[in-house]
């Protein structure tokens, strides 16, 4: 069990390092097309995107990404705690 355990730590901090990512780098102008920016948008979008349609912006701020990383972390947490 402590694989799969494992498995959820890893996926999970990799989630959360790819949110992270993208909103570091959304303070730099950075083409869209590179290939770094294209995985960031490929590996975070599908988590970002549900959020973003019940959370409205505030102006220039978009809170998407830290209620998402607050999401994977709280996720990453039970399941590691079921898993137990």
């Amino acid at each position: 069990m402590s694989i799969v355990i494992e498995i959820v730590n890893v996926l999970g901090t990799f989630l959360y390092v790819a949110v992270f990512a993208r909103i570091i780098i959304s303070w730099f102008p950075v083409p869209a097309n590179n290939p770094i920016m294209v995985l960031i948008h490929t590996v975070t979008e599908p988590i970002l995107a549900p959020i973003r349609r019940y959370v409205p912006k505030f102006g220039a701020f978009d809170f998407t990404p830290m209620i998402a990383m607050l999401l994977i972390l709280f996720i990453q947490s039970v399941l590691v705690r079921v898993l137990q």
